[in-house]
């Protein structure tokens, strides 16, 4: 078995798969024009899909609440101060005060998305996945 997908249940799911695909570098592989006003959309390697949907009928976790070691969204990044102060500026809110350094060589960052999901930025001194 592979992962297909991951998916959140949010309040405005048409928004935010728009700011994902403009700002994270997404592209819709498949959305449902109604409600749950599903989107599916695909990272930028083909590789990875989440899911943002508006459920109504059922509850919507309190995101900005979740704590950044608890659930976050990993995303590769080439330039972490690059990226943290593009994503600073499209909506995003600090969750760290910078660039950390972890053992192994790795440095990360986390932001919160303008719907409080809470992105892990990661530069791997060896890569995970190629």
């Amino acid at each position: 078995m592979r992962v297909e997908h991951i998916a959140f249940n949010v309040h405005d799911p048409n928004g935010m798969a728009r700011w994902y695909c403009e700002h994270l570098g997404f592209t819709v592989k498949r959305k449902v024009m109604e409600e749950p006003w599903a989107h599916f959309l695909l990272d930028e390697h083909g590789t990875f899909m989440i899911e943002i949907y508006g459920n109504s009928s059922q509850p919507v976790f309190d995101y900005p609440q979740i704590a950044p070691a608890t659930m976050h969204l990993a995303l590769v990044s080439k330039n972490l101060e690059a990226d943290r102060e593009r994503l600073l500026k499209a909506g995003c809110t600090p969750v760290s005060d910078g660039i950390e350094a972890l053992p192994g060589g790795d440095t990360m960052t986390f932001v919160r998305d303008p719907w409080g999901i809470t992105l892990q930025l990661i530069t791997r001194a060896k890569p995970m996945l190629d």
